[in-house]
């Protein structure tokens, strides 16, 4: 029976359920902050969801190394008792181990995840949609939006920059065969 065990195995019980339950909610907190998922797309928060994450792992490896280190100081002490008789000593067993590893790579994997992500912030600001985009003409075009009014070496004027695609300087195919020469606005 669950009430028959003694307080600080129920106690221990609980730590483990718990972090099992912690390190899940932390996977799932985890995968909508990563990178590669769409939950959350386009976010300024989902690096610190997936830091969430690295610290619900963090804590769920913590509460997995409270009752392991307990059992083990347990163990280890009832060995070494005197007074107790050989048939009644424990050994430390592959549990134990089991434990502390995972223990040991919930907290690290935690704490990458958790370092990864500080920091994280958008490297340009976010630009409201509703401003006009920005220009991306010719530098003498961008002063006052007028075509420049370049000779080229045969003595043909430069078509304009602005006349065909509006606000948008041309393509580079199309600069180089329309008589754009880089020495005329450098």
């Amino acid at each position: 029976s669950q009430l028959a065990l003694p307080a600080d195995l129920r106690a221990a019980r609980a730590m483990m359920v718990t972090s099992c339950l912690l390190a899940l909610l932390a996977a799932g907190v985890s995968i909508v902050g990563m990178g590669c998922t769409r939950c959350a797309e386009g976010s300024p928060a989902k690096a610190s969801i997936a830091g969430s994450g690295g610290i619900g792992f963090v804590a769920a490896g913590l509460l997995c190394l409270v009752p392991v280190s307990w059992s083990t100081s347990d163990i280890v002490a009832e060995f070494y008792d005197p007074t107790l008789p050989a048939g009644m000593k424990y050994e430390i067993g592959q549990a134990l181990y089991l434990g502390f590893a995972s223990s040991a790579l919930s907290i690290l994997g935690g704490a990458l995840l958790g370092a990864s992500c500080l920091g994280k912030e958008p490297p340009f600001p976010l630009r409201s949609a509703t401003g006009p985009p920005p220009f991306s003409g010719p530098p003498s075009a961008a002063k006052g939006n007028q075509a420049p009014s370049a000779t080229s070496a045969t003595g043909n004027h430069a078509p304009s920059a602005t006349s065909a695609t509006g606000n948008h300087a041309p393509s580079v195919t199309s600069a180089a065969h329309s008589g754009y020469r880089l020495s005329d606005y450098v």
